[in-house]
Formats: C-alpha cells, sequence, structure tokens
C-alpha cells in the first residue's frame, strides 16, 4: 500500500480542564512553556491558550483549553487530553487517500485552525460507512509549513 502523504511529527496536544488558569500553573508556571497567543470561539465552544516548546521546526504546542460554557458541547475538558495533533506533509492527498480507506472524519473538512495552519480531524469513533477511526482518540492533521517539511526531511536522512 503505498501512501502519498507522510506524517512528519507532532504539531500539538491539547489539555482541556475547566480552568485555564489552574492548566497554567502546571504548563507555563512549572514546567516553562511560554503562551505564544490565545484563541477564542464560540462554535468550539473554548477558551484557549496556546503554548509553546521548543523552537522553528521543531516547536510543539500544547494547547491549555478550558470550555466557554461547560454544560455545552463540545466539551473541550472532556476527555481532559482532548486531541493530538499530526504534521502532514499534504493535507488534501492526506485526506483524499484516508477516505478512501474508510477513514473517518469529523465534520468540517479542512479548514484555517487557531494557530494559522489548515487543518481538519480524524472522529474519534468509527461507524459502518467509514470503519477506521481513533478509536476514542480526537486526532487533529495540521498542513506542515514549507520549513517543517524541509527541516523533517533533512533529519529523516
Amino acid at each position: 500500500m503505498t501512501r502519498p502523504f507522510k506524517v512528519l511529527g507532532i504539531q500539538q496536544i491539547a489539555v482541556g480542564g475547566p480552568s485555564r488558569e489552574r492548566l497554567a500553573r502546571l504548563w507555563v508556571d512549572m514546567f516553562g512553556l511560554q503562551v505564544s497567543g490565545h484563541f477564542v470561539s464560540e462554535k468550539e465552544n473554548v477558551d484557549e491558550a496556546i503554548t509553546t516548546l521548543g523552537s522553528g521546526p521543531f516547536k510543539v504546542e500544547v494547547d491549555l483549553m478550558q470550555p466557554l460554557d461547560a454544560g455545552r458541547k463540545p466539551a473541550v475538558h472532556e476527555p481532559p487530553l482532548n486531541h493530538v495533533g499530526l504534521w502532514i506533509d499534504d493535507l488534501p492527498r492526506a485526506v483524499d487517500w484516508l477516505t478512501a480507506q474508510g477513514v473517518r472524519f469529523a465534520p468540517g473538512g479542512i479548514r484555517k485552525g487557531a494557530a494559522g495552519y489548515d487543518i481538519t480531524f480524524l472522529h474519534p469513533k468509527a461507524n459502518e460507512q467509514f470503519p477506521i477511526a481513533g478509536e476514542g482518540v480526537l486526532i487533529e492533521l495540521v498542513q506542515a509549513p514549507a520549513e517543517v517539511i524541509e527541516a523533517f526531511t533533512r533529519i529523516a536522512g
């Protein structure tokens, strides 16, 4: 089976909780991650601090998310490890190929994410039509920018 795209590495993890401030006590105050942005979306029910570790093409985001309304869906704080984001070298080709293989995607298609990259999500649960999914884990596929593709290609040999 020839895969027409590569998963280059981890782009982000997203951690949810009822209080972004409590999350920041660990990730920012204790671990020393830097706050690099803030994202709020009524539609996605999220108030999010974007923190980072590492630098350049190997920078990884740790998104600290709290719901705007804890009683509304999506519940970005349940489960606490909300999702994992993967750098993809060719997102449109990946989506086409994975869909043809029976992978289930969450609604929304490819769109701009909080950090400005094109993104899409694999659904955490399979169904009859799409029997392959995240097995309980929400997975974000993120279009890698040219410098990330180049850096990962260089170290991969």
